[in-house]
Parts: C-alpha cells; sequence; structure tokens
C-alpha cells in the first residue's frame, strides 16, 4: 500500500516538473518568435530609432528567471529532492 502511495506521488511529481519544462520551452520559444518578429519590424519602420532592444531585454530578464526557478537553485522540484534526500538520511542512521 506505502509503495502504491510513493509511487503515485511519484508520478504526481515527474509529472508536475514536465509541464514546468513544458512551460519553459513554450516561453523561451515566444520568445525568440516574437522577438525575431519585433527586430524585423523596428528595422522595416524605423530602422534609425531602434527600440526592439528594449523589450528583448525586460522580456530576457523575466526568461532568465524562469529559468532559474525551473532548472536552478530556486525551483521548488530542487528543494523537494533536497527535503527527501535528507529524510533518506535520517531514516538510514
Amino acid at each position: 500500500m506505502v509503495d502504491i502511495k510513493m509511487d503515485e506521488e511519484k508520478y504526481k511529481r515527474a509529472k508536475a516538473r514536465v509541464e514546468e519544462l513544458r512551460k519553459f520551452y513554450a516561453h523561451l520559444i515566444s520568445y525568440i518568435v516574437v522577438n525575431i518578429v519585433l527586430v524585423a519590424i523596428n528595422l522595416v519602420t524605423s530602422p534609425n530609432q531602434l527600440w526592439f532592444y528594449w523589450v528583448t531585454a525586460f522580456w530576457g530578464i523575466g526568461l532568465i528567471w524562469h529559468a532559474i526557478r525551473v532548472f536552478g537553485k530556486f525551483g521548488k522540484e530542487r528543494e523537494e529532492k533536497k527535503i527527501e534526500e535528507i529524510m533518506e538520511k535520517e531514516e538510514r542512521k
């Protein structure tokens, strides 16, 4: 019974992780596509006055923050894994 419950929890965590990754990659793809379009619009309509880099820079900051949450030390997944590691070490003692 405990193994089934643990397997369900592992499945739910894995599914949540896949969803986080999917959302990040969708964010990354939209960032790239939209910024390519903005660069093109900017260069065609007003090549002497560049403004696209503002959107690219600020959205890029948001994208970096998203990446840190998904892949970095601030992600919930990492926190949960660390908690599990510590709990397993405690059980072995």
